[in-house]
Parts: structure tokens; C-alpha cells; sequence
């Protein structure tokens, strides 16, 4: 039911921009920020079910808390910047966007390295059973 809602939050967002565009072309872009801010946040209560699964999952394996935050901000970060970047094509700005992704990756890169350093130590206990 919640992607139905979603949907059709979005295509209310779209047929708003649409009669937006014939009678007041500069309220177009707030529209679809608009309706793309609405859309995120009513996501967020599908988001926190399963955030809330995954925390229990995490304690009964044993998964160490920061590598899970750690993972939760990288995906945070992507979709932060992909929203962004997808906002600015639709202005027209296709080369900052590309620019935004960039950069988008390189954080991530570097908030990833923690997980690195953990899996490089889990693969030398390995060995050192061998």
C-alpha cells in the first residue's frame, strides 16, 4: 500500500509541474521539489520498520554497531547525493550534477574505510587458523 501512496503522490507531483508549466514556468522547479520532499519523507516511515528489523538482526549475529552505522551513512550519502544530482539535471545543470556524483563517490570511498580495515583483520585471523 505504501508504494501505491507513493505513486500517486508522484503523479500528482507531475500533473501539478505539467498545468504549472503552460500558465507559471518559474514555479516548476519548486513543484517538483516540492512533491520530491513529500515523496522522501512519507518514505521515511516505510524506512524505519525496517531499520528497526535490521537492528535486531545485527544484535542476535553479533554484527559490530559501527559498522553498521557506518553502512547506514554510506547509503544515506548515496541516496542524498543521487537526489541532489537527479534535482540539479532537472534544472539543467548536468555538469554540476556530474561534478556532485564525484564527489558523492569519493565520501563514500572514505567513510567506507573503516569496513575495509575490519575485513582486511577478519581475513588475516582466518589465516592466521590455517
Amino acid at each position: 500500500m505504501y508504494i501505491f501512496r507513493l505513486c500517486c503522490i508522484a503523479v500528482i507531483t507531475a500533473v501539478s509541474a505539467f498545468i504549472l508549466k503552460s500558465h507559471k514556468s518559474d514555479l516548476v522547479p519548486l513543484c517538483l521539489t516540492a512533491g520530491g520532499i513529500i515523496m522522501f519523507l512519507y518514505s521515511f516511515d516505510y524506512l524505519s520498520e525496517s531499520v528497526e528489523f535490521i537492528k535486531s538482526f545485527t544484535q542476535g549475529a553479533g554484527i559490530d554497531n559501527e559498522i553498521i552505522r557506518i553502512i547506514f551513512k554510506i547509503i544515506g550519502i548515496g541516496f542524498l547525493v543521487e537526489l541532489t544530482a537527479g534535482s540539479i539535471k532537472e534544472l539543467g545543470f548536468e555538469s554540476v550534477a556530474d561534478k556532485l556524483i564525484l564527489c558523492g563517490k569519493i565520501i563514500i570511498f572514505v567513510v567506507s574505510v573503516p569496513i575495509i580495515n575490519s575485513t582486511y583483520r577478519i581475513i588475516l585471523s582466518l589465516i592466521n587458523l590455517v
